[in-house]
């Protein structure tokens, strides 16, 4: 049976700015990094697997984490960088394919840490 499985890339921040037109990374074609990600491209093809999304998130400081408020109070928002860590989520894969096939994939998403894997619970249409 074919599920969607979403693995999370979680390593040190990066230098997103550097990736974006006109930045001193923007030629994607040199990068070894994203050479990787190519190559995984292809092996998850060769396993059979579909990729159906994937994107980097930029660094960190684009974003923070809000928590809910106590008892019904005002959320706590946070602005990076994080105190408590120095891993983020840096991008992701979306990928359709069998539970013994997503279990592959994971040790082959390049990072240079961790990769998380999960189940996607479909609801809806």
């Amino acid at each position: 049976m074919t599920d969607t499985w979403v693995f999370l890339i979680r390593e040190n921040d990066w230098d997103s700015d550097a990736y974006l037109p006109g930045g001193p990374s923007a030629d994607l074609s040199e990068d070894e990094d994203m050479a990787a990600h190519q190559r995984f491209g292809e092996a998850v093809a060769a396993l059979g697997a579909k990729i159906t999304g994937s994107n980097a998130l930029q660094n960190a400081k684009y974003g923070g984490v809000v928590t809910a408020g106590a008892d019904g109070g005002e959320p706590v928002y946070t602005d990076a960088p994080f105190t408590d860590t120095n891993e983020v989520i840096t991008g992701y894969y979306e990928i359709e394919c069998d539970e013994a096939t997503a279990r592959k994939i994971a040790g082959l998403v390049p990072s240079s840490n961790a990769v998380e894997w999960r189940k996607v619970v479909q609801f809806g249409s």
